[in-house]
């Protein structure tokens, strides 16, 4: 997958418009359809590695049972076309993790990046509830962000799409759509990328995340 893109109006390439499409069908548990955009990705060039990590890292965001079942049918995908001749190309595997550094410590810096604002006290639901923020920083943000099969921006593009696919997610979809923008995703892609939730979820889903665009740009 590419690099971070930063120009102004750079716009998805194939393999980030597959990346949309597979979490946002992912998300809905659209497993047919989900099918059908495994095949384009792999064609656009995405690695089985790839997609893997896309489909291991939305369990965080839509739940064991829609990671799972996006990943049987993307076992069946590589299955029938393997049958067919089709090769597939595996792609890196993630480099070894530092085990020795402080989990906690190091989600908080990864979140911290995203974000842009230093954390200097738990707030909000974080600090009513010390555990929810224990595994944010050292599970999702430390264990899954730290595997650099992605990068951070291609995390965020997977998030946000499969954000703006649910409903009842507005404030995590805002709070994730700043993120994929201070990792280089400009309005141009992002409004591109709620296109084809358009297209493949639906126009409610599409006007809602487009609504939460606009207010992040607002807020910048």
């Amino acid at each position: 997958m590419n690099a971070q893109n930063t120009a102004p109006n750079q716009t998805l390439d194939v393999q980030q418009q597959s990346v949309v499409t597979i979490s946002a069908l992912t998300a809905v548990g659209n497993i047919e359809g989900l099918k059908r955009q495994l095949n384009i990705g792999l064609e656009a060039g995405l690695t089985i590695n790839e997609i893997k990590e896309v489909l291991v890292q939305l369990y965080a965001y839509c739940g064991f049972p829609r990671s799972l079942n996006a990943i049987n049918a993307f076992m069946a995908v590589l299955e029938e076309r393997k049958a067919n001749g089709i090769n597939d190309i595996q792609g890196r595997e993630t480099s070894a993790i530092d085990n020795t550094v402080n989990k906690y410590t190091a989600g908080k810096q990864n979140l911290q990046k995203l974000t842009g604002i230093e954390e200097k006290e738990l707030k909000g639901a974080n600090a009513f509830a010390p555990a929810i923020d224990a595994f944010l920083k050292e599970h999702l943000f430390a264990d899954i962000f730290n595997r650099d099969v992605l990068t951070f921006q291609q995390r965020e593009l997977t998030t946000v799409a499969a954000l703006a696919s649910i409903t009842g997610v507005e404030p995590q979809l805002q709070a994730h759509i700043g993120m994929g923008m201070n990792t280089g995703l400009t309005k141009t892609q992002l409004v591109q990328a709620f296109d084809l939730i358009e297209k493949h979820i639906g126009t409610e889903q599409a006007l809602l995340a487009k609504e939460t665009l606009s207010k992040v740009i607002a807020a910048r």
